[in-house]
C-alpha cells in the first residue's frame, strides 16, 4: 500500500501544506474576515483526510482557501481559488457516463470522477456565483459545475465561467473536454 492509498500525508507534506494554506489565509483575508486561523489548523490537524484531501487540491492547481464558515454546522468551508480552472484538473469530461460513451479520443479523467478521489465535491452553480463575490474567476477557462439530474438525463452537463463582468452558465455535452475546462472543487472541514 502506498502513502496515497492511505489519504494520509507524511508529517513533512503536512507541515508544507499547513503553511502554504496559512499564507494564502493570511494575504486574502477578504475572504474569510472573523475567523481563525488557529482554530482551522487545530481543525485540520485532527482530521487527516480532509487534510490529505486539501493536498491533492493544492498539488492539482486549485489552491484552496476558506470562503465561508458554516454555523449550522460548525465547519469551515474550502474552495479552490486558483485565477482559472486548476492545471491539474482540465482537459476531463463530466462524469464516468460520459467517459465510458466516448468512442474515440478519451480524456483521461473525469470531473465528478476526480472530485470522489480527491474527496471534494464540485462547485454548484449557486457556490459558483458566491465564489465570484469574493474574486474574479475563470476569466479565460471554465469550470465543470455539479450538474442537476433532470440535465444529466438527457446527456447534458452544465459549465460556468466569468466574462464581460458577469458569470455565465452554460450547457454541453457531458462526454465533452476542452483544454480550457476543468472544475472547482469545495471541501468542509
Amino acid at each position: 500500500m502506498t502513502q496515497s492509498d492511505k489519504k494520509e500525508l507524511l508529517p513533512k507534506q503536512e507541515e508544507e501544506l499547513l503553511n502554504t494554506l496559512n499564507v494564502r489565509f493570511k494575504k486574502n483575508i477578504k475572504r474569510h474576515e472573523g475567523i481563525d486561523w488557529i482554530k482551522v489548523e487545530a481543525r485540520l490537524k485532527a482530521n487527516s483526510q480532509k487534510l490529505w484531501s486539501l493536498y491533492q487540491m493544492e498539488e492539482t492547481g486549485g489552491e484552496p482557501d476558506i470562503v465561508a464558515y458554516d454555523k449550522k454546522t460548525d465547519e469551515y468551508i474550502f474552495n479552490d481559488c486558483a485565477d482559472e480552472s486548476p492545471k491539474g484538473r482540465r482537459s476531463i469530461c463530466y462524469d464516468q457516463e460520459a467517459l465510458e460513451a466516448r468512442k474515440a479520443f478519451k480524456p483521461k479523467h473525469s470531473a465528478l470522477g476526480m472530485a470522489s478521489e480527491m474527496g471534494i465535491d464540485l462547485l454548484t452553480e449557486e457556490q459558483y456565483r458566491e465564489l465570484q463575490k469574493i474574486g474574479k474567476f475563470d476569466s479565460k477557462t471554465s469550470s465543470w459545475l455539479k450538474t442537476p439530474a433532470e440535465i444529466r438525463k438527457l446527456g447534458g452537463a452544465i459549465f460556468a465561467d466569468f466574462r464581460f463582468g458577469n458569470v455565465f452558465v452554460y450547457h454541453n455535452g457531458a462526454e465533452s473536454y476542452y483544454a480550457g475546462r476543468g472544475f472547482r472543487g469545495s471541501l468542509k472541514v
